[in-house]
């Protein structure tokens, strides 16, 4: 049990000052954690959320995806670290998520082992998952790549709102030309403020681009995106142009 408060006068003083060893003590532990720090590799991780429509229609995009994934790791490793986690519906109401990594071969791996199949989209789901990992651990941006949208506007638009909030940018890839896919994403993208564009179908150079510039902003934020762009890069124009 914790003493009360007293008004005894301090030690006399002939009595040994334990004052000073104390200060004594805080300044080797601080010298200590200033060497540490400056000997500690840099843990800083940009986190992406990789999203993909798996529905029957997606199949040949999917299978572009998972030769062009590594692309966006290749980016990622010139600017810092970067990881995906990689999030996919189909089907009826199956809707999953990876767990985060940051090496090629393995997010390769996940993506060979999924195929498409028929269903409706589940985009809400996506949102809220991404909320939720951000709540877990800051979320640098979500990349979602489909081609359709059959949800209630106003629920996507409550859950891009709630990311919007959270400072979480979607960046929202669509393939094809579908009106009402292309007002959600664009309405998505809006709220976040990320950005949306469009992809003609089976276009894999455009998608690459697309992907890559994602994952540098994932990794290094708007200046990595500049420095893309000043490579040329039309995925990283096309974003800094609404990301401004």
């Amino acid at each position: 049990m914790s003493k009360a408060p007293t008004d005894r006068a301090p030690a006399p003083t002939g009595q040994t000052d334990q004052r000073a060893p104390a200060a004594a003590s805080r300044a080797q532990i601080d010298a200590f954690l200033s060497r540490v720090t400056a000997l500690a590799p840099a843990a800083a991780c940009g986190r992406l959320i990789f999203a993909l429509d798996a529905t029957m229609s997606r199949q040949p995009t999917w299978d572009q995806a998972c030769r062009l994934q590594a692309d966006m790791f290749r980016e990622a490793a010139a600017i810092g670290s970067l990881a995906i986690q990689l999030v996919y519906y189909r089907g009826l109401a199956e809707c999953r998520a990876s767990p985060w990594v940051s090496e090629t071969r393995r997010l390769g791996t996940l993506m060979s082992g999924i195929d498409c199949r028929g269903g409706h989209t589940q985009i809400g789901k996506v949102l809220a998952h991404a909320r939720r990992e951000n709540d877990n651990a800051k979320v640098a941006a979500l990349a979602f790549v489909g081609d359709a949208m059959e949800e209630e506007l106003d629920d996507l638009c409550a859950g891009a709102g709630e990311l919007g909030l959270r400072n979480v940018p979607a960046f929202m890839f669509q393939e094809g030309y579908d009106g009402v896919c292309e007002q959600a994403f664009r309405e998505i993208a809006r709220l976040t403020r990320g950005a949306y564009c469009r992809f003609a179908p089976g276009a894999a150079h455009e998608l690459a681009e697309l992907l890559r510039a994602a994952a540098a902003y994932a990794a290094g934020g708007m200046k990595a995106l500049a420095d893309l762009k000043a490579r040329r890069s039309s995925g990283a124009v096309r974003l800094i142009e609404q990301l401004k």
